[in-house]
């Protein structure tokens, strides 16, 4: 009984999960797969477990795998806007000179607003991460070219 309890855990979680990646209500998802609303609550709050049937259909409506859902999900890094998404490819063509710029700015603002300090981070960490792409890609074509 226990296991059963932490599946149906399991499971609101993740359906949780894949409507707010997706930016869905619960009548969004009711009215796409075909159930009660009353049903969908019962699911989200871990009071039930969907059927086979039910699981496939959410599965393809979200573009994931059926063990997407009935299994515990990995630790995954924060998502990206399609707007951040954006900046951050605008950013990787410029010059290192622009880059650096642009994280001085970010981590001025970062010690400037508190409340900004946890999406700052995630910017910043993401531009670190690019730098160390670009010294990668750096070393890797000098040492084709050589």
């Amino acid at each position: 009984m226990e296991n059963s309890l932490g599946n149906k855990e399991i499971m609101a979680k993740n359906i949780q999960y894949y409507m707010n990646i997706n930016n869905l209500s619960r009548q969004d998802l009711c009215r796409a797969i075909g159930v009660k609303y009353t049903t969908l609550t019962d699911w989200i709050k871990g009071n039930a477990y969907p059927r086979i049937d039910k699981i496939e259909l959410m599965a393809n409506y979200f573009g994931i795998s059926k063990s997407d859902l009935v299994e515990m999900r990995k630790p995954q890094p924060p998502s990206v806007t399609p707007a951040e998404f954006d900046y951050i490819q605008k950013i990787r063509l410029l010059d290192e000179h622009s880059q650096n710029l642009i994280m001085t700015i970010i981590e001025n603002e970062y010690q400037r607003v508190p409340e900004n300090k946890r999406y700052l981070k995630t910017y910043a960490e993401s531009f670190a991460k690019l730098k160390e792409v670009k010294e990668y890609e750096r070393k890797h074509n000098e040492e084709e070219n050589q």
